[in-house]
């Protein structure tokens, strides 16, 4: 006799797939599209440029456009030792990690089902004999396959949410190391800033004592009165007291340096050189640079991943469609497992129907609806508010470096003046009161100046962390 034909459950199920992908239509749900943008095409604080320029790269080491050795040695060392960047590594893994878990419904769940069991069924006894009663043993090892059919989408969109969460990840670490690079540049340069203030202090006590010195032997050759040398004394304890607050300042960027590059008592050395001054942005930078920043990158991507769960909460409207199927071996016997006759095998087309769910559905969708309008907001206030950043980082540039230009011509003057109300004392033509006024007014215009040059300086710190990045000088 012709033995009977058995399915080959395997073809049986890879037609099925396919024919089910085949019906595969468009996920359901909007598509994403890039919201319109509402911002000028150039800053108004910007100069106009020709296209070609304005189309210049974003640079993404711009602490290096300082020139400073030391401060590119401090930044390598915080992104690769900063806890805080760290942590949101971590997170942009953990991301990654749910994105392809996420990934994973797009194929069939195979599983090993193995089994045995024995089993005893009860008798009577009967004359002192048990009757009826038996011994069953139950061996079963098979493979298990379940597949839902993406008929609707929803695992495809699913998989976009989560893909663009992933990217939201990254660009938040991104993110975090903007802020970070910013934050050792700004607190490097104050520090430089320091080192220059308490060099100009340290001259200022020096120059304050040989006042004093000079007050001192005048008064003991009787050219001079008591209420100079107190005048004299105070204005060198004023200074002296102005260089231990100017040095405790320094210790305490020293101490966030080692803090933002993780290392804790990190000892920087002095450095007198002058200050840099700030890289100087090429003239009308677009507004469309703001589509580097990892902020507006980050709020981007969660506008796509809420758009994207519109269309999984629609997907409920429709039904689900799943495909299981088993293909194994059961015996009563271990030794008869895996012989021919011992073959099972099962497979099975399931459908759900949604019919009533007293507008479960309808909410869901009503509020992946509203997320998507949240992070829509979210996305022009942050575009909105980096364009802003840059308007103010700009305007501060240009008006600092007036302002320093001011304070140059001011610190000129009051030198000239000091210079010349210390000749016209000697000489015996003014009291000692107007050489006070002009030692502190020179001290006041030295300080005024290093700090012009320390806020020029952030303003660049500033006007980077506001583009992304910097430019290239060679685009």
């Amino acid at each position: 006799m012709t033995a009977p034909h058995k399915p080959n459950l395997k073809i049986g199920l890879f037609s099925a797939l396919t024919a089910t992908a085949l019906l595969a239509g468009c996920a359901v749900g909007p598509d994403y599209q890039r919201p319109d943008s509402t911002l000028p095409e150039q800053y108004s604080q910007a100069d106009a440029v020709p296209a070609a320029r304005a189309e210049a790269p974003v640079n993404p080491e711009w602490w290096t456009l300082f020139g400073d050795a030391s401060l590119n040695a401090l930044v390598a060392q915080a992104l690769a030792a900063n806890q805080d960047l760290q942590a949101a590594i971590a997170r942009l893994e953990a991301a990654d990690a749910y994105a392809r878990e996420i990934n994973s419904a797009y194929y069939p769940t195979v599983n090993l089902d193995a089994a045995s069991s024995r089993l005893s069924t009860s008798g009577v006894t009967y004359n002192g004999q048990k009757m009826g009663g038996a011994i069953y043993n139950n061996r079963r090892a098979a493979l298990a396959l379940s597949y839902e059919v993406d008929l609707w989408g929803r695992i495809r969109r699913m998989n976009e949410a989560a893909e663009a969460d992933a990217l939201a990840s990254r660009f938040a670490s991104d993110a975090v190391r903007l802020t970070l690079t910013g934050q050792v540049a700004s607190e490097y340069l104050i520090l430089r800033a320091h080192d220059a203030e308490v060099a100009v202090s340290q001259e200022t006590v020096a120059s304050r004592q040989e006042t004093l010195r000079i007050v001192q032997a005048r008064l003991d050759a009787g050219s001079a009165s008591g209420l100079e040398l107190a005048q004299a004394e105070n204005s060198l304890a004023t200074a002296q007291s102005q260089l231990s607050q100017l040095k405790r300042m320094r210790a305490l960027s020293e101490n966030q340096i080692g803090l933002l590059s993780g290392q804790p008592g990190l000892q920087i050395p002095v450095n007198l050189t002058p200050l840099p001054l700030p890289p100087v942005p090429p003239p009308g930078l677009p507004s469309t640079l703001l589509e580097a920043r990892p902020d507006v990158r980050q709020a981007e991507e969660k506008l796509v991943a809420a758009n994207a769960r519109i269309g999984v909460a629609k997907a409920a409207y429709f039904p689900a469609i799943s495909l299981t199927g088993n293909y194994g071996s059961e015996s009563m016997a271990l030794s008869n497992l895996f012989t021919g006759p011992a073959g099972i095998w099962s497979a099975a087309l399931g459908l759900t129907m949604p019919i009533f769910d007293a507008g479960r559905t309808g909410a869901r969708v009503d509020q992946a609806s509203a997320g998507q309008k949240e992070m829509l907001a979210n996305y022009r206030k942050t575009m909105q508010s980096a364009f802003r950043e840059v308007n103010d980082a700009l305007v501060s540039l240009r008006e600092l470096a007036d302002e320093e230009t001011a304070n140059i011509a001011q610190l000129e003057s009051a030198r000239r003046s000091l210079k010349l109300s210390q000749a016209r004392y000697e000489a015996g033509y003014v009291g000692f009161l107007e050489v006070l006024d002009a030692q502190r007014t020179t001290n006041i215009a030295q300080l005024t100046y290093l700090n012009s040059r320390k806020n020029r300086l952030n303003a660049a710190v500033d006007l980077f962390r506001a583009l992304g990045g910097g430019w290239r000088e060679d685009a």
